[in-house]
């Protein structure tokens, strides 16, 4: 089993989405440090990229910061590396094709595992293209994560059949963003896959609130919380720790009272 699927074995999974390098590298080594500490079974680690497209106006702004703080693939990386001398929790990285590309994607792979990284996304590479990377992924034994919306329709059987680690429910349409409402829509989705595989299933986009958490992880073995973070992080900057600190304890608590 790897370790991303264990990570589902506790009961509801909380997995907390930073952007890597916001609002510089040092204070990301906090927060995931904090967020660990919190509650958080599993950490995103998003790679700051100039033309994300599947984020909405609080990543984006994360990225730009990022970017402008000097943060740099090579630089996560290290820190990865770094927190993995104490760190046991799960770490992924979100990312796009084009800065896998352009880094070399089997030197990507190389570098990524023995940093320490154990899962990946990469959200603009369709499931009939997923083949760009899995193979390297295998060859570096990193669990390539799989990404299915209420549009997936027919594609759903498939795609549950070759994920890995666990499968990203989006939970609405559009691009992340913190959401005043949500819909069960995804609740569907995630009963053929059920069907198929038994891949724990964690939804993300969108959600925000205790209650949204918990109304989402009734359906599913686990909730991913990007925006809200982020959003913590741009407010509070290099004091952010303590406030994403209480609002993760604050998420894991809603999620296991079910």
């Amino acid at each position: 089993m790897s370790k991303i699927k264990n990570a589902f074995g506790k009961g509801k999974a909380l997995i907390a989405y930073i952007t890597g390098g916001d609002p510089n590298i040092e204070t990301t080594g906090r927060l995931i440090r904090a967020i660990a500490a919190a509650g958080a079974d599993l950490i995103e680690i998003g790679i700051p990229f100039s033309d994300p497209i599947a984020e909405g106006p609080v990543i984006q702004g994360a990225s730009a910061r990022a970017l402008a703080a000097g943060c740099t693939t090579d630089r996560l990386f290290d820190l990865v590396m770094e927190l993995r001398k104490d760190l046991e929790t799960p770490l992924l990285f979100m990312t796009y094709a084009n800065p896998v590309f352009a880094y070399g994607t089997e030197r990507f792979m190389q570098r990524s595992a023995a940093a320490g990284i154990d899962g990946l996304i990469i959200p603009d590479t369709p499931y009939e293209e997923r083949e760009e990377f899995a193979g390297a992924c295998r060859q570096y034994g990193i669990d390539l994560l799989s990404m299915v919306a209420p549009t997936s329709a027919d594609r759903v059987r498939q795609i549950g059949k070759a994920a890995e680690g666990f499968l990203y429910c989006v939970s609405s349409l559009g691009v992340t963003g913190v959401r005043t409402k949500l819909t069960d829509e995804i609740a569907s989705v995630i009963k053929i896959v059920r069907e198929e595989s038994d891949l724990p299933c964690a939804i993300g986009f969108g959600i925000s609130t205790p209650e949204q958490a918990k109304q989402m992880a009734a359906y599913a073995d686990g909730v991913i919380i990007g925006s809200a973070i982020v959003k913590l992080i741009a407010e509070y900057g290099e004091n952010s720790i303590e406030p994403v600190a209480a609002y993760i304890a604050q998420i894991k608590k809603a999620i296991t009272e079910q």
